[in-house]
């Protein structure tokens, strides 16, 4: 029967795809927890969508927030799709932006997980699917700050996914190349870019297969098992 999704990062491109796809199969009702903004919450046609406040960097706002909408409406698949890509440049020079990258894209990510998989064990059954990077594969000199952060969570995903093994609570971990969207507007694609659609496609096909891992595009997989053997010297000049 179709449940609730909770979208974390409720106006994100991918998030919001992800709910779509998902509407009425798997989701009678999507909440978006996301930044207040004055404009509307997305339509998610095939679901009742409910739109509440979330400041993904506001740590002690995580528990309440969750234990919420628990309380009212269950929670049967939580979307983690908040992010902050930040400016490399910036954060070479500036500590406190290098910091707000990692605090975003990792420490907030490590307390929201944290709380979901408690909640999720608590209530013997959920899936959690998270957005790491191919970024945090091999973090390169050109992004490393963005870069470390998703090492950090993509490590911290994979252990958590393992830690759930056997209570009937799963992590789908999802590793997308470049995606073309508003978060890289004005940047040059980088090879075997994707959009939102794309990583959607990908996500909601894996949690359907009951997949634990999916790279986007796939190929992305073999590619990186093979530029994690690049000598340094070559490495350090690789772009974003």
């Amino acid at each position: 029967m179709a449940g609730t999704v909770l979208v974390l990062g409720g106006r994100s491109e991918i998030g919001v795809a992800v709910a779509r796809r998902l509407a009425g199969r798997e989701a009678s009702t999507v909440v978006l927890a996301a930044r207040p903004r004055e404009e509307p919450a997305p339509e998610i046609p095939g679901a009742a969508v409910e739109l509440v406040p979330f400041d993904a960097d506001d740590l002690a706002s995580h528990r309440p927030l969750l234990d919420d909408v628990v309380a009212r409406h269950g929670l049967d698949i939580a979307v983690v799709a908040f992010g902050l890509l930040g400016d490399q440049a910036r954060a070479e020079a500036d500590a406190a932006h290098a910091v707000q990258i990692v605090h975003t894209d990792y420490v907030a990510h490590v307390q929201v997980l944290t709380e979901l998989a408690r909640i999720m064990r608590a209530r013997g059954h959920g899936t959690i699917v998270v957005f790491s990077s191919v970024a945090g594969a091999r973090v390169r000199r050109a992004n490393y700050v963005y870069g470390s952060a998703k090492a950090g969570l993509d490590g911290f995903a994979s252990g958590l996914a393992d830690a759930l093994h056997g209570t009937g609570v799963r992590l789908l971990l999802v590793r997308p190349g470049f995606v073309i969207g508003r978060m890289t507007e004005g940047m040059t694609p980088a090879p075997f870019s994707s959009t939102p659609d794309r990583v959607a496609d990908a996500t909601v096909a894996a949690l359907r297969a009951g997949r634990g891992e999916v790279w986007v595009p796939r190929v992305l997989q073999p590619v990186f098992a093979l530029l994690r053997h690049a000598p340094r010297a070559l490495w350090r000049r690789m772009p974003r």
